[in-house]
């Protein structure tokens, strides 16, 4: 359950030397006073982690120290007031401070990763329908929702004191009972196949909120909470349902249209998360594997590295746990140009601008790509 507690038990003697090389500088530009030192996931750095990408990690992990608030979570800062759930950054924030290897007990992010649980785990146990979300996110709860449970998800599990996870594993049953019985339902000819919408009495569905239930409940059932297979087969079946003739994922099973590279790179990561796999991750020559490598083929060929288009840190949220999952040829071409980009569009303060949604959403999206070889989140694990 969780990831191997005997991998965090970390000197993070590489971290504290690349710091140690880092210019001191006031609160505010590079390397705040009192930073905290990141997680080094080893004594060697993960092929194509570089000197540069580890203090670009730290400037953004700091960031987030700096900006989390006295309750655990974090607001949005600098972008549009409509997408500051905080639900969703105290989740992705949270899950950007594990990724350097801290757990919400051990390592240099410790309190920070705790105060965030415990955040969420309070908003979680207010609600009385299992339904995580915070106030100001209401109009679309079901990503707060999703978020929130797969941060709870990879905190589950590692070396909690019982109390603790016992209350997180109340929340996560009654929140996966609520993303069951929230999901839509093409119908008997279309194999009952089902999504979600922003919020769970809706019953309807489109392809971003979809994708943060799946990826959720799939993490969810790997620390061992009782998910209906049925609901993740429905899922799966809605994802397949909404793929176009280019191999890309539409925007909704009612509205079609053309595929959407952003939805299209998230469906990747969560057949991979469902365990729908292409040839290359080990599938057999079945519709299902066929699906999955034309929905990469697409991906691989309409979304850019380079162009920061409207959903750039969504999409790439996602692109990047979808080739580190892949491996091969196309993670080793994919790493270096994400990586590179984003030391490249690093804020001085060391914050990301996310899609014009925030700094909270872009540094923790940002920090969390950079991350991935490290292997730490159980959800992006191979």
């Amino acid at each position: 359950m969780g990831t191997d507690m005997t991998k965090r038990a970390i000197p993070w003697i590489l971290a504290a030397a690349v710091l140690a090389a880092m210019p001191a500088a006031p609160d505010g530009a590079g390397r705040p006073a009192g930073a905290v030192l990141a997680a080094a996931p080893s004594r060697t750095l993960p092929d194509m982690v570089t000197i540069e990408t580890v203090k670009t990690i730290e400037k953004g992990l700091n960031y987030l120290v700096r900006t989390q608030r006295a309750d655990g979570s974090w607001s949005n800062s600098g972008g549009y007031g409509g997408y500051n759930y905080p639900a969703v950054m105290t989740s992705l924030a949270g899950m950007a401070l594990m990724a350097s290897g801290s757990t919400p007990e051990t390592g240099p992010y410790a309190k920070q990763t705790k105060k965030a649980l415990m955040y969420v785990l309070r908003l979680a146990e207010s609600s009385k329908d299992g339904l995580i979300c915070s106030p100001t996110g209401e109009s679309r709860s079901m990503y707060g929702h999703g978020f929130s449970m797969l941060f709870l998800a990879q905190c589950y599990g590692m070396d909690l004191r019982k109390p603790i996870g016992d209350r997180i594993r109340a929340v996560l049953d009654k929140a996966v009972a609520l993303t069951a019985q929230s999901q839509s339902d093409l119908g008997a000819a279309n194999k009952h196949a089902g999504g979600w919408i922003y919020t769970p009495n809706q019953r309807s569905d489109e392809g971003s909120v979809t994708v943060t239930q799946l990826q959720a409940l799939r993490a969810c059932r790997n620390v061992g909470i009782k998910v209906p297979q049925s609901t993740i087969d429905r899922a799966v079946e809605y994802l397949r349902y909404c793929q176009q003739s280019d191999g890309g994922i539409c925007y909704s099973a009612g509205s079609r249209g053309s595929s959407r590279p952003p939805i299209s790179a998230a469906a990747i990561a969560c057949f991979y998360a469902a365990g729908v796999y292409d040839r290359q991750r080990g599938g057999a020559e079945s519709d299902e594997a066929k699906m999955v490598e034309r929905l990469v083929t697409y991906c691989k060929r309409t979304v850019s590295v380079s162009n920061a288009d409207g959903h750039y840190f969504y999409t790439h949220f996602y692109m990047a746990q979808g080739m580190y999952q892949r491996g091969g040829n196309d993670w080793t071409e994919y790493y270096p140009k994400v990586r590179d980009r984003l030391i490249s569009t690093q804020a001085a303060d060391g914050s990301w601008m996310g899609d014009s949604v925030g700094t909270t959403y872009g540094t923790a999206i940002g920090t969390i790509v950079l991350q991935l070889p490290y292997g730490y989140l159980p959800i992006c694990q191979r």
